[in-house]
């Protein structure tokens, strides 16, 4: 059982996480019609050169493979991303960003970043920033989610 410290600390992690993934959303939809989950789906498609199978995928934003599946169909029918089967794996799926998924992206990063900066960065200092960092690195499990 974590001491009082431990259940406050944890208590404090789940609220500010719960908040702010709210409001990054509630921002983000209402300056660029774009949900957060789905920026992050075309985000981590963009930081690894624009494509990725489905599990890959599905590790980096932490969706279930059920969730992910719905998220990509949606992004599918608004021309953000394509999917196709993997080159010799006929199981396998790659989701790939299109040229609009790009567009989208450079549009929606920067409202993004002040939301983080306003919401998050610019209530810390250089050095909470630094402890918090080190703290929840050593707290980040190896998820995968089904």
């Amino acid at each position: 059982m974590p001491g009082r410290t431990g259940e406050l600390a944890w208590r404090a992690l789940l609220q500010a996480h719960a908040t702010l993934m709210r409001r990054l959303d509630t921002d983000l939809r209402e300056h660029t019609g774009l949900r957060l989950a789905d920026f992050d789906v075309l985000a981590q498609l963009a930081d690894a050169g624009g494509e990725l199978r489905m599990t890959e995928l599905a590790a980096r934003t932490l969706l279930s493979r059920s969730g992910l599946t719905r998220r990509v169909a949606r992004l599918v029918d608004e021309g953000l991303v394509r999917r196709a089967n993997a080159a010799g794996d006929g199981r396998g799926v790659v989701v790939a960003l299109t040229d609009s998924g790009i567009a989208r992206l450079t549009e929606t990063v920067p409202v993004h970043l002040r939301g983080v900066s306003k919401l998050f960065v610019e209530r810390l200092d250089d050095q909470e920033l630094a402890v918090l960092g080190t703290a929840l690195g050593k707290v980040i499990v190896d998820c995968t989610f089904g």
